[in-house]
């Protein structure tokens, strides 16, 4: 293990808000680049105003703002404008996630970015991408995941669908921001003339690109995948079962070796090595079955049973969790998912861990979300050699 992190000498300005590239410059920042993420002046992102506080600031933000230096712009004023350019000069990233069109009107499109710049990678998400009939409709990661087909999957047949129950669409259109990003940086350094590229990321097609085989299903058997609860469907069993202590268990039984293994555990020897459930086409052909019988054996255990049980023959098992469980949790213990951070009144938090973990240059949580301006006069004076007076001038028009 070295000190190094995979992304020192990386700097990434930021100018989203709320999830999506906020939750991609979180993870670039936990591996090691420096971070500067640009807020309006007077509330900063709002994400710093959701859900469960902590005095003034949302305890999500501590989570979502770790490792970034915040600086204040008022992206809307022409000399906030300049300050952005000046920035661009010496970072590697912008980072957004504005309607597309917005960066443009301000002076800061990739083709102007390009010109101070010809390095910079410009990292763009945005509901529907930055084109098609759609591109300008306001996309939040709720009507993606709607769009992007994963709602109509979710929830029971007979109901309407359901959202999860965190902002999914958002943070897998992170993910891919990330996954574009590296991408694009390991281009550039190939490249000879070092030119960097616009990455391109959709929040529908970020969720669409998770329906497994759905669209070919479709398109070849005019199949349409429909709710179907707790299952998946074709794939058997794998289900969530009633125990004797009224909790529930998950239990995958559908690789065919697996599924014999845990007939066996129940005592259903003549199922395990019945013909007809020896593949998981079979198996899938008589689920309604299947499931019944799972369940019946599991009625007659308590949720630790069946686990212990189940582990003794290499089953994958598993009770479900809400987070009172997880923060018990020993193994979330071990692998340090559970972290504790300082806030600013002195007291101590629990957050989540890094992922994924790299054995040789891992990443770090070096201090949580940043106070509103916190960096300003660092960058400002040191990075970006404005005079004091320029930043007091600056700080008084309210342009930071």
């Amino acid at each position: 293990m070295t000190n190094k992190k995979p992304l020192d000498g990386i700097r990434i300005l930021e100018l989203g808000n709320i999830v999506a590239a906020p939750f991609a410059g979180k993870i670039f920042s936990e591996f090691g680049a420096e971070v500067i993420k640009v807020e309006e002046p007077t509330k900063g992102d709002p994400l710093r105003n959701w859900r469960v506080m902590d005095k003034e600031t949302s305890v999500w933000w501590y989570v979502q703002g770790r490792n970034k230096k915040s600086v204040t712009v008022n992206l809307r004023e022409k000399e906030g404008q300049d300050i952005v350019r000046k920035l661009v000069k010496k970072v590697d990233i912008v980072l957004e996630n504005f309607k597309p069109g917005t960066l443009e009107k301000w002076g800061l499109g990739f083709e102007e970015l390009q010109k101070i710049n010809p390095s910079i990678i410009l990292t763009r998400i945005s509901g529907y991408g930055q084109t098609g009939p759609y591109k300008e409709k306001p996309g939040f990661g709720s009507v993606a995941e709607a769009i992007g087909g994963l709602r109509y999957l979710t929830g029971y047949p007979d109901r309407p669908p359901v959202r999860v129950g965190i902002a999914l669409g958002d943070m897998v259109a992170g993910l891919y921001a990330v996954i574009g990003t590296l991408m694009s940086l390991r281009a550039r350094d190939e490249d000879p003339e070092k030119i960097g590229q616009v990455v391109d990321v959709a929040l529908y097609e970020s969720v669409f690109s998770l329906l497994e085989g759905i669209l070919p299903e479709y398109d070849l058997k005019g199949e349409v995948r429909e709710r179907t609860g707790s299952t998946l469907p074709g794939i058997a069993p794998s289900n969530t079962y009633l125990c004797k202590d009224g909790k529930h268990v998950v239990i995958g039984g559908n690789g065919d070796r697996i599924f014999e293994r845990l007939m066996k555990a129940m005592g259903k020897e003549d199922i395990a090595f019945n013909p007809k459930y020896g593949t998981n086409q079979g198996r899938a052909d008589h689920v309604e079955f299947l499931d019944a019988t799972i369940e019946e054996w599991t009625k007659l255990h308590t949720l630790k049973e069946v686990q212990q049980m189940l582990d003794d023959v290499s089953v994958p098992v598993g009770p479900i969790y809400g987070i009172e469980d997880i923060v018990k949790d020993e193994h979330y213990i071990a692998r340090e998912m559970l972290q504790k951070v300082l806030l600013p009144s002195g007291e101590e938090m629990l957050v989540p861990g890094i992922v994924p973990k790299l054995s040789r240059t891992p990443g770090d949580i070096m201090w949580s979300g940043p106070k509103l301006g916190e960096h300003n006069e660092e960058i400002y004076t040191e990075f970006m050699d404005f005079s004091f007076e320029d930043f007091v001038k600056l700080k008084e028009k309210g342009v930071i």
